[in-house]
């Protein structure tokens, strides 16, 4: 639990949250009593949740997203921006829409997303931004050219989001998980698995649950001068880079 345990419930939205991570997200809020709105492009939400179908590369998608959240919940308080889609291939192999979906849905949604949610963070003089980014997008990896493109460009939003809403209690951050125990891992045969993990200082996966916990102290009391940041959840993977 974060410092929020015991303060009125926030409206916060987190997208790509019907599974993995982002699910360990929205379940983490709502454990604090918070008002949480899921968006994903084929629905589903943890129990309690406002469940919203949104496809984050549809601008109209995003705008009647944010008209329902606010209609039940007000404005948002609390953006997480979680949806992201992968499309993995050597770089001469990687076409156009290869690279333009995954730029169109990992950094231009999550700008879209910002951008709206801002409006009424900037009326309310309060807010917290937190985009989900990648280890990949610090290091780099073989064949996730357009994954860590998009994934480090949120980097660099969150420090700009942070220069121009300051002034008006607007924090903007970024979460950089490594390799996590979600759907996506779990396909993995026993000798990747090993050789992943032979990478990691700790010498685990982290638990989608680790992740959340990064999430929900950004957006608590305790992380209110905390602006700017890339917080590593990736058991030493990138050391801080």
């Amino acid at each position: 639990m974060t410092e929020n345990t015991t303060a009125a419930p926030r409206s916060v939205l987190v997208t790509g949250g019907n599974r993995g991570i982002g699910l360990a997200i929205a379940e983490a809020f709502l454990a604090e009593g918070d008002r949480v709105a899921v968006t994903s492009r084929s629905g589903g939400a943890p129990e309690g949740a406002l469940d919203l179908v949104c496809d984050v590369t549809d601008p109209d998608a995003v705008e009647r997203a944010f008209a329902e959240i606010e209609a039940a919940h007000g404005p948002v308080e609390v953006l997480v921006a979680n949806a992201g889609i992968t499309r993995d291939t050597l770089v001469l192999r990687m076409s156009e829409d290869d690279w333009s979906s995954v730029v169109e849905t990992n950094l231009t949604g999550s700008f879209r997303l910002a951008k709206r949610a801002a409006k009424g963070m900037l009326r309310l003089r309060r807010g917290r931004i937190i985009f989900i980014s990648s280890v990949v997008g610090l290091l780099g990896s073989a064949g996730q050219v357009n994954y860590a493109a998009s994934k480090a460009g949120l980097v660099g939003m969150a420090r700009s989001l942070a220069r121009e809403l300051g002034s008006r209690s607007i924090t903007a951050n970024v979460v950089a998980p490594g390799f996590v125990e979600t759907d996506m891992t779990a396909v993995l045969s026993d000798d990747q698995k090993k050789a992943i993990k032979a990478q990691v200082p700790l010498g685990r996966y982290a638990a989608t649950s680790e992740v959340a916990s990064a999430v929900t102290w950004l957006a608590s009391d305790g992380a209110g001068y905390v602006t700017g940041a890339v917080i590593p959840v990736d058991g030493g993977l990138g050391m801080g880079h």
